[in-house]
């Protein structure tokens, strides 16, 4: 399994949830046929983790997230999938941290393992200089795709759309069959789905959409794939009021939300 920063995994562990303890034109890959592409949720726990530098301390920042890798590897633990923001969103940086699942992760043994790293006068260290070079952290935990299929759909990916959402109250089980329904619109366009996580508990996302693309180029032409006729077609064989319908009923749904552009890091 590859990641979007580096060819190794290192581990589960979340940098950001150490400091919060510590005191804190178009691709072709867009076309895959869908049924390869069919898994977009699941029950693998994950920590998703939203960064943004200290002012000036941007590529202190990641370094010292780099060089976590190393110790969160030494502790057993799972890398994050790493990346930055191109636009949108107020973080510099997500990560993504493999758990699995709650007992497991956080089971004695590596329970042990995992704080035989981080109090070192190094892991100590370290976490200092996290907390110093980050000026915003957000950690929430969901559910999602296992990390092998989660690997197979950043291999290779250098774009990413990322869509995070908070519900009205009452209608966050309508929201989570709104985003399957896009899928669905997708299928009918014989264009890759997005992954989707589900809230499992901490921050107040209820639900987050990840689509992979080659490159910025390939999410912009992606658009001019299909004439009007058949995105309404799909849209209305998904089971919206047609594809102008799509966006506010999403909307409808919601509290609030973001959209960001992002991209690897490195």
């Amino acid at each position: 399994m590859t990641h979007p920063i580096t060819k190794t995994r290192p581990s589960t562990h979340s940098l950001v949830w150490t400091v919060i303890c510590l005191g804190l034109l178009a691709s072709t890959s867009l076309f895959q046929p869908v049924d390869a592409l069919a898994q977009t949720e699941g029950d693998y726990l994950y920590n998703v983790s939203m960064l943004r530098a200290a002012p000036g301390h941007f590529n202190d920042l990641i370094s010292a997230l780099e060089e976590s890798f190393e110790l969160i590897r030494e502790a057993g633990d799972e890398a994050p999938f790493f990346m930055r923001h191109s636009q949108g969103d107020q973080w510099d940086f997500m990560l993504i941290y493999p758990m699995g699942d709650v007992s497991t992760y956080h089971g004695a043994a590596r329970t042990a393992r995992r704080n035989a790293v981080w109090q070192t006068d190094r892991g100590r260290e370290l976490s200092g200089r996290l907390a110093e070079n980050s000026s915003y952290r957000e950690n929430w935990f969901a559910r999602s795709v296992d990390v092998t299929e989660m690997s197979r759909r950043f291999e290779g990916m250098g774009f990413y759309h990322i869509e995070i959402f908070a519900g009205i109250a009452g209608k966050r089980e309508e929201l989570l069959e709104q985003r399957r329904m896009e899928n669905r619109y997708y299928t009918e366009l014989d264009r890759q789905l997005n992954v989707l996580f589900v809230r499992a508990s901490g921050s107040n996302w209820d639900a987050m959409t990840i689509g992979f693309y080659e490159s910025l180029q390939s999410y912009a032409a992606i658009g001019a794939q299909y004439s009007p006729a058949e995105q309404d077609a799909a849209a209305r064989a998904a089971g919206f009021d047609g594809v102008g319908a799509i966006s506010p009923y999403l909307r409808s749904l919601l509290s609030y939300h973001n959209d960001t552009l992002a991209v690897p890091v490195g």
